[in-house]
């Protein structure tokens, strides 16, 4: 193999350990500026609230259709900040911790910390100082971090409460503040194809992981991603641009490979994705479980793993708080497609604490799909849901309103191929040891 076959090679790998981190930077930059869907853009250190369920216009990848949202993306160059959150009176809502590596690294909530009213200041990395009586301390691993905020909503009337309890969901700076550092600047400059690497590189930078991860990554060096100053990408050598050119494409072929097929564990035709965000096995905090059992043994695969991650439910949480399972295929195998119509019965309901519900995405984005019913996403909160005799459930996966009999458990599909997620909050142990056998997706035709 050659030196060039072998600087491609490299560059793959390096996509798919960079792709995270310049993804979930690229969505923090976002929300800073324009705001996505119902959620207004937002300065830094405050909250944005949706004041509505997310829908189609809310082009996220894998957008959650079960909660409303309340998202701050958090600058602690500054200094540390001091959250409020409010009494749900035993609702269900989390407050999730994500830090720019996309390591779920806090949560705070009803699995978490309980319902009642109470104060926790978020600090810096090594940060240490007094704190007021009464708070608990949560360090983020890196100086820019999100707080993804989920509230549980019953539909259109619930949203008055939900609202009140977001207006009593607070962040300020705990004791004087000094200036922030914002996000870096990546050259806007380098040609189109070196902007990811660009990207990559000021990141990197900018927000370095920890140790061992930093040993790994400085054999991306002759990539050029650990350069220094101005930019390497305006005059590269060719044969670097051609590797990068290659392994950019070679490393998103691998991340939409491992989507499709799955890292996880499977329960029939589904990837149930008990272990798909725990590759955070450094920087465990408030509210998370640390044990082996919630920690990815191969650092290594944990990239592989961390990019999936990303690519197919960013900001998702571990499933101890949530679990995600996904499925591409019916049970005769067959990519799953608007232009057939199939029915998925449980026969007694998904075993939760909280509750669980079937949202619908389109391929290969993964966002909700407009519908002529308005219906997103089912569950056990939907209203009108019919029930076997037997307490078994049906539910209609089709793309035309099927007949009157069936419609109360209809949820939509696009005209095309589409992907299917069930969420599971605060999960039941058999779900969570594996046990728990989802049914398949059966045609009707």
């Amino acid at each position: 193999m050659s030196d060039h076959d072998d600087l491609a090679r490299l560059a793959a790998e390096a996509y798919v350990y960079g792709y995270p981190l310049v993804f979930d930077v690229s969505m923090v930059q976002r929300c800073l500026r324009t705001g996505f869907g119902s959620l207004p853009a937002t300065p830094a250190n405050e909250f944005a609230h949706a004041r509505k369920l997310a829908g189609p216009q809310d082009d996220f990848v894998s957008v959650n259709n079960d909660t409303i949202y309340s998202l701050a993306q958090l600058d602690l160059s500054g200094g540390p900040l001091l959250l409020r959150v409010p009494d749900t009176a035993g609702a269900y809502y989390v407050l999730q911790f994500v830090d720019t590596w996309t390591n779920n690294f806090a949560y705070v909530g009803r699995r978490a910390t309980g319902t009642e009213a109470a104060s926790f200041v978020v600090a810096p990395p090594d940060w240490i100082g007094a704190v007021p009586e009464g708070t608990r301390v949560i360090t983020s691993p890196t100086t820019v971090a999100s707080i993804v905020g989920r509230f549980a909503c019953a539909g259109p009337d619930d949203l008055g409460r939900v609202a009140k309890l977001q207006e009593q969901l607070t962040l300020e700076p705990l004791g004087d503040p000094g200036p922030t550092a914002g996000l870096p600047e990546p050259d806007d400059t380098v040609p189109e194809d070196m902007r990811f690497w660009e990207q990559l590189r000021v990141l990197l930078a900018a927000f370095p992981p920890d140790t061992e991860d930093d040993e790994y990554q400085r054999r991306y060096a002759a990539l050029g991603l650990l350069h220094e100053g101005d930019s390497p990408y305006h005059d590269a050598p060719d044969d670097l641009v051609t590797a990068l050119r290659n392994g950019y494409a070679a490393g998103r072929r691998r991340v939409e490979e491992a989507s499709r097929t799955g890292l996880d564990d499977r329960s029939s035709t589904w990837h149930m994705a008990l272990h798909l965000f725990d590759y955070n096995v450094d920087r465990l905090g408030l509210g998370t479980v640390d044990s082996p059992d919630w920690r990815i043994g191969d650092r290594r695969a944990s990239y592989l793993v961390r990019a999936v991650a990303a690519r197919v439910g960013l900001w998702g949480n571990h499933a101890y708080e949530a679990v995600y399972a996904t499925t591409y295929t019916d049970a005769d195998g067959r990519q799953l497609n608007g232009s057939r119509n199939y029915t998925l019965t449980f026969p007694s309901p998904p075993p939760v604490d909280a509750f669980w519900s079937l949202t619908m995405y389109d391929m290969p984005d993964y966002f909700l799909i407009d519908n002529a019913a308005n219906r997103y996403s089912i569950g056990d909160r939907t209203p009108g849901l019919v029930y076997g005799s037997d307490g078994s459930l049906t539910l209609y996966l089709m793309h035309a309103k099927p007949v009157e009999g069936e419609a109360a458990n209809w949820l939509p599909t696009p005209a095309g191929d589409f992907r299917p997620m069930l969420r599971m909050y605060q999960p039941g142990g058999t779900v969570l040891d594996g046990s728990y056998r989802l049914p398949d997706i059966r045609p009707l035709d």
